[in-house]
């Protein structure tokens, strides 16, 4: 079917319109009326065909102006200059042109929202901002849509209220700094004077609150005035308070120096007294000036008061017993009965003021801690030299051990130990020699004998040189006997080649004359002063004891090492051996 559709022709079917005509038999004449019937059909339908055509392409023609004039309406509104011009007709079809605009139109009119969006939003923000400033909008309200000008939406016009946006904003950021500024110096202002800062902060506005975002602040020029306004009122105030503070903060220093009262009391008070000679701008801690701080030091400066005269008798003895600590820590004696009965006469007498009485007592102090110090150098070496002393009394009985060379624990702590003695009792003649020195210094300076507890520094340091010199004597005579004793016992009978030696009855001799050569003095024979020195022997009875403690302690940790022990104990015994002045035994082997 549809092949013969499509071999259907109007010439083909007017030869067989002519063939049935034929068949028929029609007529010239009426076949002339069909064909001309024909005619006249088909140009009914080509007329309506043209005209369908016409209207179409005048409708085109009026889209295609519609769209020029739109196009040139949005680029004018936009300032878009560089929209390319639409062709000429005769350069494209009518359906071409208005293809080739469809785009750009679309586009221009997409911009078109943008921008009036942009520009809605950007002038809302503006008259907000004013409004913010000017205090005639409510903070967080927003305002109304503006009209916007569609025949003007340049990206000049853009630029320019952006700008305006831009300033307005910084200046709303300033404003909102120093809102907050003011709001933080007002918070710390009602801290320090102890007052309420969220009734003091919304009588300015209700938006400074702290539980209101800062978007929501109030940034008008009637809120930074009240700000300002209310900073001032606080700042005066903190200045007058500060001022009472400091003047009862003064009273109270003069009524604690007057009764010397223990920092104990005094530290009750650090809260008050800490800002005694602060400025404004440095009393910052919370509460410092609170009407309750106030109270308070007026209540202890009204009680001070009260007990101020019936508290100076204890307070003049604890000042006669710093005096007697003084006096005691430089080792020197006074009476202190007497000192005690004096006090006690002038405060029942109360022929003295009490202000007058400790300034006399300090005066007294004060002189106290000038002679302490005048007398501290000396006083330092004069426990040198009993700590000297005391190293030598035990050097004296470590050296008549006869198992110090032992390997057993804590030896070779002793040993080292003894190594150091003997290098400080080197020392103490050149340091009893600059003892002397300085003592008779002094007592030419001052015209006082030097007194050490009592006794005269000079006698305790001559009776000690006397006491040395006979103890080394007696350890000459000592060595001399034990020698002796030595040379007899090691002889034996002679053999076929000489004198032989019996190891035996030489270590035999050794013990024998070890004990007989203990001394017998009694104290005098350690090297320290018997009678005046005994302080010096007690702190070494109590150092020994923490010594050997210690050296307990060492020992079990090597105890293990016996051979390290024994090889380090042979060398000491070498070293202990060469230096007879200390230690007058002998090493074993060595003779």
């Amino acid at each position: 079917m549809s092949s013969l559709l499509g071999e259907t022709s109007c010439g083909s079917l007017l030869q067989k319109l002519q063939l049935v005509w034929d068949e028929v038999g029609e007529s010239e004449e009426d076949r002339d009326k069909v064909l001309f019937q024909l005619d006249q059909e088909c140009l009914d339908v080509y007329k309506r065909k043209v005209d369908q055509a016409i209207k179409s392409r005048d409708l085109l023609l009026q889209a295609l102006d519609y769209s020029k004039m739109e196009l040139s309406r949005l680029a004018s509104a936009l300032g878009e200059k560089s929209i390319a011009r639409t062709p000429e007709k005769t350069a494209r079809t009518i359906k071409e042109q208005l293809t080739a605009i469809a785009p750009t139109l679309e586009h221009l009119g997409r911009q078109k929202k943008e921008r009036i969006k942009e520009f809605a939003n950007i002038q809302s923000r503006i008259e907000q901002i004013r409004g913010e400033i000017a205090g005639t909008l409510e903070v967080g309200k927003q305002v109304s849509l503006p009209q916007i000008n569609e025949d003007d939406l340049t990206t000049g016009k853009l630029r320019e209220f952006q700008s305006q946006l831009q300033e307005l904003e910084k200046e709303k950021s300033n404003r909102l700094e120093k809102v907050l500024e003011h709001v933080g110096t007002i918070q710390d202002l009602c801290n320090v004077l102890g007052m309420d800062f969220f009734s003091t902060i919304t009588e300015v506005h209700s938006s400074l609150d702290d539980s209101i975002g800062k978007e929501y602040k109030s940034i008008s020029n009637d809120t930074l005035s009240k700000l300002d306004k209310t900073i001032a009122t606080l700042n005066e105030d903190k200045r007058l308070k500060l001022e009472k503070l400091q003047e009862l903060v003064a009273q109270l220093y003069d009524l604690w120096d007057l009764m010397d009262a223990p920092m104990e009391e005094r530290s009750l008070f650090d809260h008050v007294s800490c800002n005694r000679t602060a400025t404004v701008e440095e009393v910052t801690a919370p509460g410092a000036l609170a009407l309750d701080i106030i109270d308070q030091a007026q209540t202890e400066v009204g009680r001070l008061d009260q007990l101020k005269y019936s508290k100076m008798k204890e307070i003049a003895f604890k000042k006669q017993t710093i005096l007697e600590d003084i006096y005691a820590g430089s080792h020197v004696v006074i009476d202190t009965a007497v000192a005690h009965e004096k006090i006690l006469t002038l405060v029942e007498s109360g022929n003295m003021e009490p202000s007058e009485l400790i300034a006399d007592m300090d005066s007294q102090i004060l002189k106290a801690k000038e002679q302490a110090l005048s007398r501290k150098e000396i006083l330092d070496k004069v426990e040198r030299w009993i700590s000297a002393c005391e190293e030598e009394s035990w050097l004296e009985d470590y050296s008549q051990d006869d198992n110090r060379y032992s390997s057993g624990r804590g030896a070779h702590l002793n040993l080292k130990r003894a190594e150091k003695a003997r290098i400080l009792v080197s020392k103490i003649p050149a340091l009893v020699e600059t003892l002397v020195a300085k003592t008779r210094a002094w007592e030419e300076t001052h015209c006082l004998p030097f007194t050490y507890d009592g006794v005269p520094l000079l006698a305790m340091l001559d009776e000690y040189a006397i006491l040395r010199q006979e103890k080394e004597e007696e350890k000459k005579r000592t060595r001399e006997q034990r020698r002796y004793t030595e040379q007899l016992l090691n002889i034996d009978r002679e053999g076929p080649f000489g004198t032989r030696l019996n190891p035996y009855r030489v270590a035999s001799a050794k013990k024998v004359a070890a004990a007989g050569a203990k001394p017998t003095t009694g104290g005098a024979s350690n090297g320290t002063p018997s009678r005046r020195l005994s302080t010096g022997n007690q702190l070494n009875e109590s150092k020994s004891a923490r010594s050997a403690g210690k050296d307990d302690k060492k020992g079990a940790s090597n105890s293990k090492n016996t051979a390290a022990s024994l090889s380090e104990a042979a060398a000491d015994k070498e070293v202990d051996s060469s230096a007879e002045n200390f230690d007058t035994d002998p090493a074993p082997g060595s003779a």
